[in-house]
């Protein structure tokens, strides 16, 4: 007879004393492991393991709830980290202009075991330099804020598509000036930047190239216009920005907003089949994997974010 819960092999000879048979059934009915969320992206094939998930939010976040499941607030992230996340990037401002949720989604991400990092939205219509002042400003404050259990805050710039690389590396360079680290660069999936990036002369290119590649692409058919086909996949635009050797990071799960409410869109063809929705989360959140070990993860966080201990 099965339980559930437990899984039994045993078999019982028929003059076995009743003390014995009661033995043999509780020694070979094992409890079953416990049934564990779905993971919260598949990975590509043969390569278990090397994806480390990684999570970013805004003040816009949570996202409406489509379907039963685990949630999440700013105040709890507990479900993120028992679906596989390893960490949180929060929007720490844009274009002059603070999120006033960020320092609490940190701080759950720190008690929720999650490594924190953080990042500015630059846009063109304010300096790149104020943005970035403002930027550490912040960064600091929140360093500041709490004793925290991670080593580094992790520190990155997302760039719009319509950005000159004058101000990105104006940005990169105060960031760096002033705190000693080199922001992680976001770049959209933008023709306009992928002829700034071909077309800059060598000194240009070689500055950018210390910024590590944080890629943006949520469908293999997303992207083609006059000038560049659709990428297809992580390494075609790559090769279209023509700047960077490869990607470090990798936002393969962004969010749309159909008929007022989110909707998850997420990149799934050929050997990258990420699920619509990250493990057993109820709600749609936009989601990255970082390519590399644990380990690995853990020393670029160290190296592209201001220490917190």
């Amino acid at each position: 007879m099965w339980h559930r819960g437990f899984t039994c092999h045993a078999v019982i000879p028929p003059r076995l004393p009743l003390l014995a048979c009661l033995l043999a059934v509780l020694c070979q009915c094992a409890p079953a492991p416990p049934a564990r969320p779905s993971a919260g992206a598949a990975l590509p094939a043969g390569r278990p393991g090397s994806f480390q998930h990684i999570i970013n939010v805004s003040s816009y976040d949570p996202k409406g709830r489509l379907r039963s499941g685990r949630s999440y607030s700013e105040h709890d992230l507990s479900a993120l980290r028992i679906n596989g996340a390893s960490g949180l990037i929060a929007r720490a401002g844009k274009g002059g202009n603070l999120d006033e949720k960020c320092a609490t989604f940190l701080a759950s991400a720190d008690r929720a075991g999650l490594l924190p990092g953080v990042y500015y939205r630059v846009q063109r219509h304010v300096s790149a330099i104020r943005q970035a002042d403002q930027f550490v400003s912040r960064v600091q404050s929140l360093a500041r804020s709490r004793r925290w259990n991670a080593p580094a805050l992790l520190l990155c710039g997302d760039y719009d598509g319509d950005l000159p690389l004058s101000s990105i590396l104006q940005f990169m360079d105060r960031v760096e000036a002033r705190t000693g680290v080199v922001p992680v660069a976001y770049l959209e999936n933008s023709q306009e930047l992928k002829l700034r990036t071909r077309a800059a002369d060598r000194q240009t290119r070689a500055r950018l190239r210390r910024a590590p590649y944080w890629l943006a692409l949520y469908s293999h058919e997303s992207g083609a216009g006059p000038v560049f086909p659709a990428p297809g996949n992580p390494r075609g635009l790559v090769q279209q920005y023509a700047l960077w050797p490869d990607w470090t990071m990798w936002q393969y799960g962004g969010v749309d907003w159909e008929r007022g409410a989110a909707r998850p869109k997420v990149y799934s063809h050929g050997r990258y089949r990420f699920p619509l929705f990250f493990g057993d989360l109820d709600r749609p959140i936009e989601r990255n994997v970082f390519r590399g070990s644990p380990a690995s993860l853990a020393a670029f966080w160290q190296r592209h974010g201001v220490p917190l201990q």
